[in-house]
């Protein structure tokens, strides 16, 4: 089997990268990695971050298993800026050592024909570097605006602090060769992801 396309998949939180990649997976043989996952799986007793993120956080954070408990953990840095840069510092790390792993496993063992990578911090913590392709999934400020009080209730203010932290549509883009502009009609965006993995 010849060597698998990794891709890099990004985008504003709404873009609707996940109906996206739901769509690829069953169009073409891949592997998916999401990268929130990884982080979780990483926080778990045993796990790379485990003990630097207690001995960072205190005891506080754990549940009666003795597991990082993921709402403690964020009331425990909420608001506090210096300790989350901490909590990222030790998680993102090991989420790209962890991820880089996997992409080189699947580079030698070739059992896919592609590779996708979903992370919200994609060009953030440099994965240009170590993908075939950069993908954004695109969707117009206001549509995302609509399906973020749609399906997870936010309010604007949530939503105009979301926006804030993230990239601008213009550094996507600037990163990212290829835009899928998924603002309208899935059927649309499905023909774009069509095209730009050359099947159909």
């Amino acid at each position: 089997m010849k060597r698998p396309r990794i891709i890099g998949i990004t985008g504003g939180v709404g873009a609707g990268k996940t109906e996206c990649l739901r769509y690829i997976e069953e169009s073409v043989h891949c592997l998916v990695i999401y990268a929130d996952p990884e982080a979780a799986k990483l926080r778990r007793r045993g796990e790379a971050c485990y003990e630097p993120l207690v001995e960072l956080l205190g005891s506080g954070v754990l549940d009666a298993d003795g597991e990082i408990d993921s709402g403690r953990m964020a009331e425990r840095i909420f608001a506090d800026e210096s300790l989350l840069a901490a909590v990222n510092g030790i998680i993102h790390p090991a989420v790209n050592d962890r991820i880089r792993a996997m992409i080189d496993r699947e580079r030698r063992e070739r059992n896919f024909d592609f590779v996708f990578v979903e992370a919200a911090l994609l060009i953030e913590n440099g994965y240009e570097a170590f993908v075939d392709e950069m993908w954004y999934i695109y969707a117009d400020a206001s549509v995302r605006r609509s399906r973020l009080k749609a399906t997870r209730g936010y309010s604007d203010e949530k939503i105009d602090e979301i926006f804030a932290g993230q990239l601008s549509d213009e550094e996507f883009r600037a990163h990212c060769p290829v835009v899928i502009d998924n603002s309208g009609d899935m059927t649309e965006t499905k023909k774009q992801i069509d095209l730009a993995l050359r099947i159909g």
